[in-house]
Parts: C-alpha cells; sequence; structure tokens
C-alpha cells in the first residue's frame, strides 16, 4: 500500500513538472489554439522527436545495412527500426496522452489502453504502408521517409485519440 502512494505521489508529481513546463510556452500560442491541442501538440511531437531518434539510432547503428532474416522471415532494416523504435514510443505516447493531454477522459483505464492501442495498430500498418512508399517505391531516404510518414499520421492520431480513445462525455444541452 504504502508503495503504491509512493508511486502515485511520483505519477502527480512528474505529470505537474511535465503539465508545467508545457504550459509555460503556451502564451504566445493561446490565441490560436486550445490549451489541449497545444499541449497534444507538444506531448505527441516530444514523443515523435523520441521515436524519430530511436529509429535513427536502430536504423544506422544498432541493425545491420541489409534486410534481417529472422528465421523464415525477410524484415527490411527500416522495418526493423521501426519496430524498435515503436517499442519505446508507444508506453510513452499512452502515458502522455492519459495523463497530460486528455485527463477529462471519461473512460478506464483498460479501455483507453485498449483503444490507444487498436489506434496504434492501425498506425503501424499505415506507417508500415506509407514507410514502404516513400522509402522502398519512391527511393527516399529511411529517415526523411519516417518523418514525413510521422507529420502525416499525428494529423490523423489528434482526431482519432479526441473522439475515440480519450473521448469524454458531452455535457448535456440546457433547454431554454
Amino acid at each position: 500500500m504504502k508503495k503504491r502512494l509512493e508511486q502515485s505521489r511520483t505519477l502527480q508529481g512528474t505529470r505537474s513538472i511535465i503539465i508545467k513546463s508545457i504550459d509555460f510556452f503556451y502564451p504566445p500560442f493561446a490565441r490560436f489554439i486550445p490549451l489541449k491541442t497545444f499541449r497534444y501538440i507538444t506531448c505527441g511531437g516530444s514523443n515523435a522527436l523520441l521515436n524519430l531518434v530511436v529509429f535513427f539510432i536502430a536504423n544506422n547503428y544498432i541493425l545491420p545495412d541489409r534486410p534481417l532474416q529472422l528465421g523464415s522471415i525477410v524484415m527490411q532494416q527500416y522495418t526493423a527500426a521501426f519496430i524498435i523504435a515503436l517499442c519505446v514510443s508507444f508506453p510513452v505516447g499512452f502515458a502522455l496522452n492519459k495523463y497530460v493531454v486528455f485527463q477529462q477522459s471519461h473512460l478506464r483505464g483498460r479501455i483507453q489502453l485498449f483503444r490507444y492501442a487498436t489506434m496504434t495498430i492501425i498506425n503501424i500498418f499505415l506507417n508500415w504502408a506509407l514507410l514502404h512508399f516513400f522509402a522502398g517505391f519512391c527511393g527516399f531516404w529511411n529517415t526523411p521517409s519516417q518523418a514525413l510518414t510521422t507529420v502525416i499520421l499525428a494529423i490523423l492520431s489528434y482526431f482519432a485519440q479526441m473522439y475515440f480513445s480519450f473521448r469524454t462525455k458531452k455535457e448535456p444541452a440546457i433547454a431554454e
């Protein structure tokens, strides 16, 4: 019980620091976008940057410069780098969305996680297809291809997270 209470305090403290840090930079943007959208852009951008850095390191320093043979599965280097990056960015992204951006969601945590995972799986397939299109078909370099793919999917994800994964109940209209 005591350990769980300490974990809760640590989570609250971390969340408070992150929110205060993000909100510190919000005033110049207040006239243009709502605070929730600014927090989403900041958290999502930070997580996308983390994903891209991990992708770059895995793609350029960890993985061999050739397709990987895993038993009967042959995987392109950029696909393996994407999987490694996803293993880092998925839990970070969920935590930032749940505890920083969409705090008012009425859904239970496990439902949010399931929906977030569902949207992530959809994004994985879209990411795979777009990455193959840009890097494999168009011949762009792997890291810029992943960056472009990330921008496209970030825009789609914002609406999916707001209206599906972390939705809030609409307030009933007051009859006049």
